[in-house]
């Protein structure tokens, strides 16, 4: 029984995170829901209240896809500075293909049109950042000009202002090019011995036309 009530629990946010995503939260309805979820509305109501709860729970479950992503990037043996390129990969790539992910965006931005208190975004990402690039400034590998508590919301805000000019021109699609881009252009400032193009490559990032570093 409880199997089976996980399972609509989970195929009817699944559904309800595709039609958030593809219509937004004003346009999805219940009803809608119910048809792509092969749940009755009843069964929706019982599990998730109203529209807006459900939205919360997309919005969640969103960032509950973080937490263990970070963790398993900081746990590798290689250096902060490339763990954190390498991360910042990592979620470009599941902001383009997981639509929990980027369904959770969509009702983020939409917040003001759901009457429910959604989490705060960007905090913990800031606190990751900083956390990282202070390892990489003890372990000497940090440029002597950078700054750990300064940079990390600026790094912070560049990632997820390229992720909404990606978005808006080529549905994230070129996301991991315009990535490799942005660190060629930051990591000059952000590594003590440049060689922004060789970190790059060791994360497997795509390969940009500036053949330099």
């Amino acid at each position: 029984m409880q199997d089976r009530a996980e399972e609509t629990r989970k195929a009817v946010l699944l559904a309800a995170a595709h039609l958030f995503f593809e219509r937004g939260y004003v346009a999805t309805s219940i009803s809608d829901i119910s048809e792509r979820s092969g749940r009755t509305s009843g069964a929706i109501y019982f599990h998730y209240t109203n529209k807006e709860h459900l939205a919360l729970a997309v919005v969640k479950a969103h960032f509950a896809t973080w937490p263990a992503m970070v963790a398993r990037h900081e746990a590798a043996a290689e250096p902060a500075l490339e763990k954190l390129v390498g991360l910042s990969f990592a979620v470009a790539r599941a902001f383009r293909d997981d639509v929990l992910v980027r369904a959770g965006a969509r009702l983020w931005a939409e917040r003001k049109s759901i009457d429910v208190e959604m989490p705060p975004p960007f905090v913990d990402w800031i606190a990751t950042v900083e956390r990282m690039l202070t390892q990489a400034r003890a372990d000497g590998d940090l440029a002597p000009g950078a700054d750990p508590s300064r940079d990390a919301p600026t790094l912070v805000a560049a990632f997820f202002g390229l992720h909404t000019l990606s978005d808006a021109l080529d549905d994230r699609l070129l996301i991991e090019d315009r990535l490799t881009d942005l660190w060629l252009l930051l990591l000059p400032g952000l590594q003590a011995e440049p060689a922004p193009r060789t970190l790059l490559a060791t994360v497997g990032a795509p390969a940009a036309a500036d053949v330099s570093g």
